[in-house]
């Protein structure tokens, strides 16, 4: 892989990793795209160091939020600090009980099918044009049958669902966490907050798997696929952190004015091309 490939990538991982567009269908259609065949500890390397990345751009940006979250918890405070950070761990049973039974079955069944990415983008593109119908304009006009109200510990658990459905590639996982966060009348900007520090937990969990694995796994022979040095990956790296940040608070400023509908319209052109390509 060439230091341009890793930059191409690690730009696709920061932007749609916040924007509601599935970094890993984007991943996918990119690598397609670039001619890059990625697989063995080099690839688990290379997309450990793309989401560690992104972590930390969260963690950047929502360091108010996120600081007083792990003084509360590590303190032992009984306050709303804490309650968050233990609604997010109920958030991420879903996802971890995915990732702990099906992982391997899912990465098997749609890795390098674009046609199961074109699919699951027109589904985002369904999700968040439902969210903004039937959740955000209302709100916005005022004729919301029920006020916005903060998010309860069953309302944790069912956007904890949806992000463990957005493991599929090309659903994105921060547009089905809104947008069903928004659906069942959460405020979109506590919604927004809470789905960019929920997926800490389950990407540094992944992230000690992949380490895991890597270690069982002797390197990828020659031949065997693209060979990512460590140029390549430490480019990557600097540019899904910076692009990250940049997108992060982005995102949480598109999802402030209610326009997250915007997407619906890119996700679903870049959906059928995925079909049709």
């Amino acid at each position: 892989m060439e230091w341009l490939d890793a930059l191409i990538l690690g730009i696709v991982q920061g932007l749609a990793e916040y924007l509601p567009i599935s970094s890993s269908g984007h991943l996918q259609i990119f690598q397609d795209i670039l001619g890059l065949n990625l697989s063995g500890s080099q690839s688990l390397r290379f997309d450990l160091m793309l989401h560690v990345a992104t972590v930390m751009s969260t963690i950047v940006i929502l360091w108010n939020e996120f600081k007083p979250l792990c003084v509360s918890f590590f303190t032992f405070r009984n306050d709303s600090n804490t309650k968050t950070v233990l609604k997010i761990f109920v958030s991420c049973i879903p996802v971890a009980i995915v990732g702990i039974f099906f992982k391997e079955w899912v990465e098997s069944f749609f890795h390098s099918n674009l046609t199961i990415v074109g699919i699951c983008l027109c589904v985002t593109a369904v999700l968040l044009t439902f969210s903004y119908y039937f959740g955000t304009r209302p709100q916005l006009l005022h004729k919301a049958s029920r006020k916005p109200r903060d998010i309860t510990y069953g309302d944790a658990f069912v956007i904890g669902c949806a992000q463990a459905v957005a493991v599929l590639p090309g659903l994105s996982r921060s547009g089905s966490t809104i947008a069903t966060g928004i659906l069942i009348g959460d405020k979109r900007e506590k919604v927004a907050h809470f789905s960019f520090l929920m997926v800490i937990i389950p990407i540094l969990g992944e992230a000690l798997l992949d380490i895991k694995k890597m270690f069982g796994m002797e390197a990828t022979a020659a031949g065997d696929g693209t060979e990512i040095g460590w140029m390549a990956i430490a480019v990557g790296f600097i540019a899904s952190f910076i692009v990250g940040c940049l997108a992060c608070r982005w995102m949480l400023n598109i999802v402030r004015k209610g326009k997250l509908v915007w997407f619906a319209a890119y996700c679903v052109i870049v959906g059928i091309m995925c079909l049709v390509w």
